[in-house]
């Protein structure tokens, strides 16, 4: 079976931090254990699990031993590797079905993309990645990327990471924009300024146009809410010059944020943003 390249984590687990109990530092290891997995990666063994999450060996066999017996992990007897469990997928269920957000921008999202043949989507951040919680693909042109939810995309390049690195501020800002120094070298200098001028569209106009992929558009916004920041955007594959399809398309987003926002006010008073 073949194996994806090993990706080690963005910001490596730190178990061993002062201050932090020995339950504690248990309960991060197994998550970085469940990080681990990717998609592509049907089963890993504990050697390739101690790759990726940086343990020691021991210390990942003792933890894929619990979490097997907890029903988080499968073991596959053939290769003596692990896969996750139907009780992983269970999780992300209760969170897609119990989100309030989810509920209100969905319907939002779908109608906007089918009335204007666009992609539309919403995502959180997760270390150096934006995670879609949300994807409706209704492009005039057929794409050849497929986005679905629980997908991953690199922050540094996107207009949806883009749009969360421009509410940043401080040590969580400087700690990402460190890491994508060392990733790119000396590519970096071109990323930052593109990355900077995202942060200035945003302040300027609310949103960010970014084409990372060929004849494909996008533009994002940030969605404050509750204590975290989602990001919406919209996108199309297009031919068209980015500056005129940005400014077709960027009152539909700026509207679906003011209808989101809106709908959660709604729902929940306390939680609008």
């Amino acid at each position: 079976m073949s194996r994806q390249p090993i990706s080690k984590p963005a910001k490596p687990p730190s178990p061993d931090k002062p201050g932090r109990s020995p339950a504690n530092r248990s309960l991060e290891r197994g998550i970085e254990i469940l990080r681990a997995f990717r998609p592509g990666s049907e089963v890993l063994g504990n050697g390739e699990l101690a790759e990726r999450t940086g343990l020691s060996r021991a210390t990942v066999t003792r933890l894929t031993q619990t979490m097997a017996g907890a029903g988080y992990l499968q073991v596959d007897r053939a290769t003596r590797a692990y896969r996750l469990a139907p009780a992983v997928l269970s999780l992300a269920h209760a969170m897609k079905t119990g989100s309030t957000l989810l509920k209100i921008a969905a319907p939002l999202m779908r109608a906007l993309a089918e009335s204007q043949r666009i992609n539309v989507g919403l995502a959180a951040p997760d270390r150096d990645e934006m995670v879609y919680l949300e994807s409706i693909r209704y492009s005039r042109r057929v794409a050849l990327r497929q986005v679905v939810s629980g997908q991953r995309v690199p922050m540094e390049l996107t207009s949806l990471g883009r749009a969360y690195l421009s509410t940043l501020e401080g040590p969580e800002r400087d700690a990402l924009l460190a890491f994508f120094k060392r990733k790119y070298g000396a590519q970096w200098p071109h990323l930052a300024a593109a990355i900077g001028l995202a942060s200035d569209q945003i302040a300027a106009q609310g949103y960010c146009a970014v084409s990372w992929q060929p004849e494909v558009i996008a533009l994002a916004t940030p969605l404050p809410l509750d204590g975290a920041t989602y990001v919406l955007n919209v996108s199309t594959s297009t031919g068209d010059p980015m500056e005129l399809e940005a400014k077709r398309l960027a009152p539909y987003l700026l509207k679906l944020l003011k209808d989101v926002q809106r709908g959660i006010e709604l729902e929940h008073p306390d939680e609008g943003a």
